[in-house]
């Protein structure tokens, strides 16, 4: 209301000036007379004073009040019986009380309209009692107003009201519904242990300051859209029986809803958390909505318990990341996040799952999957259920949204779906049925170092294929390591050969069963490379294996094997030029007798024996033999050739190691190509 302009009712006008002050004092007559209760003789005010009873009507608007003025006012009003004021309506609209207004445990027995009043110094409603309606629309209290252990039995309506300084109403009770529709809290505002019967809205409400809802009790909706929470926001162990709205709002520092309740609902679409966002051991019964919410801090859900969402999010969270560890779902449930973190340690899913994030690098170690659980990576931007896009890149500076599993660890994948992750930092040590583990669309992994390094003099080249994070810290922490194998992460439980064997054996188990035959190769080089590393094997063989990993990779490497077999072949002729061939090839000798007249011949046919080259060894003719000989030897044939008793001896050898080295590279070749 205008002070230039009077008020409805017939007002004191006390004080009017034309020019400074046209309407005077705002005060409504005391019936029977032209002036306020503030202006009125004193005859006039004793008089009307000492003919109030307990329970009466009062009508004050616009009155101005001093402390003693309004003690006077009480006093009148007071019940014998219990010592307090008890008042029938109250009509303050628009007053403005200058002293300290002093209304504890008064009985306001019909409705309390203090619409538009000022309140100059404290005012204390605490254990008041409103039996009808109490309406403070609009009110400004510009030092301290108490609330507490109030009850309204009625609706409570603070629109628009502004609390410049402390807000009480810790214990109070409302039975109808409580109206804070934009109002301000400038000071803390203190609802601990409050009890909202009816409906509670603070729809655009400002809280500049700290809002404390601790143990309070909203038994019906409690609606805080486009709320605004400029310091923390305290809700720990608030009971919400009934919807919790707070879509559009905002927390500007810390938002706590520690072991909270939520009985129906809960809904923060579109809110915003400057801050962190705590819902520690917080139960969400009904719906938890979160879509289009933006973190800017930590979002922290640990050990909350969801039965029935269906979904959370899509939501960004550009600060800390989400904290879901040890929270426990009891339903289906599509989670959906933006984010750089996303920690699910001991996290239960009761029911089907499927988690689709970007950007994020997710630790499930020793989470529980009592149902299929898909854990897949989203190339493209979330999309809301209205259809529109989620707003804003949260990290326009990172190149790849792209998913990484940071560890597996105490997990039984029995039920785990994997989609598009990338796999390279992940601990796979002590995770249970893992060849049970499906890979789906590009799962990658870490690789060996591709460089040539040196050990001291020797040169050391490793051949690409799929390794282990685990396999690149225990190589990275052997004496003499070469570069480019990665160190363990601090926390990182350290796992040798003899753990790591086990664990190549069931992901190459889980690549056969997935028809990914090539992919599986890798995953054999790998397990028996920790095989022939590990302490708990004989020596014979260590060896054995040595000699299987230098010929032929394991059976994986075709050119290593093909590199032996051109190396043997050439060293075979070589060899038969040098001592095996013939020096010239020996001529048969034919013996016998020829008997006079007619009879039988008899002859003895004899071979000389191969002389051992002497002169020229190496020619193209004994070259060309020598070819003839190894060729038919890899394909275990015999060449006819004649050979020296030396040759003989390299023949055989050859005639062992050739073939086998050549059946080596024939499977390398099949393992890399079959499917």
């Amino acid at each position: 209301m205008s002070t230039s302009e009077p008020p409805p009712w017939p007002h004191c006008a006390h004080g009017a000036d034309p020019v400074a002050n046209p309407v005077g004092c705002r005060g409504i007559h005391v019936p029977g007379h032209t002036a306020c209760l503030a202006h009125l003789a004193d005859a006039d005010r004793d008089a009307y004073l000492a003919a109030l009873t307990p329970g009466a009507n009062i009508d004050h608007c616009g009155t101005t009040f001093t402390e003693s003025l309004l003690d006077a006012l009480l006093n009148a009003l007071r019940d014998p019986a219990t010592g307090n004021a008890r008042i029938g309506k109250a009509t303050f609209g628009s007053a403005i009380f200058e002293g300290r207004a002093v209304f504890e445990s008064a009985t306001f027995q019909g409705a309390a309209w203090f619409e538009s009043a000022t309140f100059k110094s404290p005012a204390r409603f605490d254990s008041a009692t409103f039996k009808s309606k109490a309406e403070f629309t609009s009110a400004t209290f510009e030092s301290d107003a108490g609330f507490t252990s109030a009850t309204f039995e009625s609706d409570a309506w603070f629109t628009s009201a502004t609390f410049e300084s402390y807000a009480g109403f810790e214990s109070a009770t409302f039975k109808g519904d409580a109206r804070f529709w934009r109002a301000t809290f400038q000071g803390g505002a203190y609802c601990a242990r409050a009890t909202f019967q009816g409906g509670a809205g603070f729809n655009a409400a400002t809280f500049k300051f700290a809002a404390g809802f601790v143990l309070a009790t909203f038994e019906s909706y409690a609606v805080f859209v486009a709320a605004t929470f400029e310091h923390n926001a305290v809700f720990g162990q608030a009971t919400f029986k009934g919807d919790a709205v707070f879509d559009s709002a905002t927390f500007g520092v810390i938002a706590d809803f520690g072991s909270a309740a939520f009985e129906r609902d809960a809904r923060f679409d579109s809110a915003t958390f400057e801050s962190n966002a705590e819902f520690e051991s917080a139960t969400f019964k009904g719906l938890a909505r979160f879509e289009s919410a933006t973190f800017k801090g930590e979002a922290v859900f640990e050990s909350a318990t969801f039965v029935e969402a269906d979904s959370l999010g899509p939501l960004v969270c550009a600060g800390g990341g989400v904290v879901l560890s040890g929270a426990k779902f009891g339903s289906p449930v599509t989670l959906s996040f933006a984010t750089r973190r996303l920690e699910c340690r001991r996290t239960r899913w009761s029911s089907t799952a499927e988690i689709r994030l970007r950007y994020a690098t997710m630790d499930v170690a020793h989470a529980v999957f009592e149902y299929p659980v898909t854990i897949a990576a989203e190339a493209q931007p979330f999309v809301c259920v209205n259809g529109e896009q989620l707003a804003g890149d949260p990290f326009p500076g990172e190149p790849d949204a792209g998913v990484r599993l940071a560890s597996l660890r105490g997990v039984d994948a029995a039920h785990l779906v994997l989609a598009d992750v990338d796999l390279s930092g992940c601990l796979f040590a002590g995770t249970v049925h893992l060849d049970q583990l499906r890979l789906e669309g590009a799962c990658t992994f870490d690789t060996a170092p591709r460089a040539a390094h040196r050990r001291r003099w020797a040169p050391v080249h490793f051949t690409e294929r799929r390794v282990l994070a685990e396999e690149h810290h225990w190589r990275a922490s052997q004496p003499g390591a070469v570069r480019g194998w990665n160190v363990a992460v601090l926390g990182a439980r350290r796992t040798g050969p003899l753990q790591l064997a086990p664990v190549y054996r069931a992901l190459r188990k889980a690549f056969e069963d997935g028809k990914h035959e090539p992919g599986a190769a890798d995953f054999y080089y790998g397990e028996m490379e920790m095989r022939r590393h590990a302490d708990d094997i004989p020596r014979s063989e260590r060896g054995l294996l040595t000699a299987y990993w230098a010929l032929s990779g394991y059976g994986l490497r075709a050119l290593r094997a093909l590199a032996w077999l051109g190396a043997a072949m050439l060293l075979t002729i070589v060899l038969l030029m040098a001592f095996g061939l013939a020096q010239d090839t020996p001529k048969q000798t034919a013996t016998g007798t020829v008997p006079a007249g007619v009879g039988k011949v008899t002859f003895e046919i004899d071979k000389d024996d191969p002389q051992n080259p002497t002169g020229k060894w190496f020619t193209g003719k004994r070259f060309e033999k020598a070819l003839n000989v190894t060729l038919n030897s890899v394909v275990f044939r015999s060449s006819g050739q004649d050979l020296t008793t030396t040759g003989t001896y390299i023949e055989m050898a050859s005639r062992l190691t050739e073939p086998v080295l050549l059946g080596l590279a024939v499977l390398a070749v099949r393992n890399r190509v079959k499917r």
